[in-house]
């Protein structure tokens, strides 16, 4: 079975490199950046300078998915991410949008998004997997428990890396089922998604039991309560180095894309590793 370094192509990519995948919130209440970007204007601007600093799909958000956070309505994130979405993807950008609901993935597409990205496996929407199968787009199916309001209260396995790769693969199965290409597929386990950092280590350090499986897997550690935990930084603002360090990490150990909100610093780190290797 291909590895994720042995794949070829996924969203029209190649993977013979880590693609970053730059994180995006038009939300005001993001865990992260608290905001920043809430605005369209500051939010294409916000995207472009991620292009330019070498991101290889941004990553559009219109709902916040932080432990606790509540759900969105879709029209609310609609009007958040659409007007956002065709702009970075009328200026050649690869856009992929974090969601959830089946009415925002259609519109976004419409728009000119390439990519879903939904941090339910296509589980919150029973409209979401048709949807995808018949517009033939790349998807990311995220493994959680749960919703972000409860996901924390299920964080109880035995095998964490057994359970969230087996519960994976029933999402793979059912998007499968449902009629989405194999070779559109990409899985995300999920770091601290329903996991404690203790959990979201050990899945990192096992990565392999995911890249064996054949899809592109898409990593996101970047700023998350976990890199706090280990290296004692309370504030998600202050984890560059320990967000860079895990990325780094879960690129040796195979991720084909990893999820950051500190683009340039990683671009930096990822050619200096390769050139390394070189």
């Amino acid at each position: 079975m291909l590895t994720s370094h042995e794949l070829p192509r996924w969203a029209g990519l190649p993977l013979d490199r880590p693609l970053v995948m730059g994180i995006l919130n038009v939300t005001p209440d993001s865990f992260s950046d608290g905001g920043r970007d809430a605005g369209p204007d500051a939010a294409i601007a916000a995207g472009l300078a991620m292009a330019e600093d070498g991101a290889d799909i941004i990553d559009v958000g219109g709902e916040s998915t932080r432990p606790g956070a509540a759900a969105v309505p879709p029209d609310i994130e609609q009007a958040r991410v659409v007007p956002v979405a065709r702009a970075l993807s009328r200026a050649g950008l690869c856009v992929s949008v974090d969601t959830r609901n089946a009415a925002t993935m259609r519109a976004v597409l419409d728009a000119g998004a390439a990519i879903i990205n939904d941090v339910s496996g296509l589980t919150h929407d029973p409209a979401a997997a048709a949807l995808v199968a018949a517009r033939n787009c790349p998807i990311v199916l995220m493994h959680m428990r749960g919703t972000p309001a409860t996901m924390n209260a299920m964080a109880t396995y035995g095998d964490v890396v057994a359970e969230v790769r087996s519960e994976l693969l029933e999402r793979v199965e059912a998007a499968l089922a449902a009629g989405i290409a194999r070779k559109n597929i990409a899985i995300d386990p999920g770091i601290g998604f329903a996991k404690l950092a203790d959990q979201s280590r050990a899945l990192l350090r096992e990565l392999a039991a995911f890249t064996g499986l054949g899809y592109p897997v898409l990593i996101g550690v970047s700023r998350k309560s976990f890199i706090g935990a280990l290296s004692g930084e309370p504030r998600a603002d202050r984890r560059l180095g320990g967000s860079l360090a895990a990325a780094v990490f879960a690129a040796l150990r195979g991720a084909a894309i990893v999820r950051v909100h500190d683009v340039r610093e990683t671009v930096q780190a990822f050619r200096v590793w390769r050139s390394l290797f070189d």
